[in-house]
């Protein structure tokens, strides 16, 4: 993420800064695009998410107490909004897509695969994604969000506590709870990756 000098950022958003809100958006679009995404599922339910999650902070900037940092009160308006698009989604019976959409989510700026050697490495790095993507998607909204915060995201357990107001004992314990549900789900998936054979490897 680019470095910004916060204070004065948030002062000219109070402003009505356009040339801020759109610094603000260049510092931060990423990292709110992952988040959405791995939260709902779908990437251009997230595409739309995420431009109106902009401009509800860029409306409501006034109400920033400053009692957290700028983009831990991002992500918590972030993950109310994940949650009002995610029971909009249940009653419109809209369902999340387990394809993971490469082409734009990143995690520390790569894919997994890139890491890897050759086409061979990228291709494996991406089945991958889409398993963990997959399985992300049938964990619970609220295991969903702790672990996309902490695991993917990157938050402090301190960062977590003040985006979603939990106590700190039952934060780490669902959390906890996240993560053995996630590798539990992940299991079969990473076995069938393993043994070579994948149904996209059929087709």
């Amino acid at each position: 993420m680019m470095e910004i000098d916060e204070a004065r950022l948030i002062k000219r958003l109070r402003a009505r800064d356009e040339g801020a809100f759109r610094e603000f958006v260049r510092a931060y679009e990423q990292q709110v695009y992952n988040l959405v995404y791995r939260m709902i599922g779908d990437p251009e339910e997230a595409r739309d998410l995420s431009q109106e999650i902009f401009v509800s902070v860029f409306r409501g900037i006034e109400s920033f107490r400053g009692d957290a940092r700028l983009s831990t009160w991002l992500y918590r308006i972030a993950t109310n909004h994940c949650h009002n698009r995610q029971k909009f989604l249940a009653r419109r019976a809209h369902g999340r897509r387990d394809e993971y959409d490469d082409s734009r989510s990143q995690e520390g700026g790569r894919l997994i695969g890139e890491r890897l050697p050759g086409p061979e490495g990228l291709a494996v790095g991406r089945r991958f994604e889409r398993a963990v993507q997959a399985a992300i998607a049938k964990l619970d909204p609220e295991q969903r969000k702790l672990l996309v915060l902490r695991d993917i995201q990157g938050c402090s357990y301190q960062e977590i506590q003040q985006i979603t107001e939990l106590a700190e004992g039952t934060m780490k314990s669902r959390l906890h709870s996240a993560r053995g549900a996630l590798k539990e789900i992940l299991a079969p998936m990473l076995s069938e990756m393993q043994g070579g054979t994948t149904e996209e490897d059929k087709s």
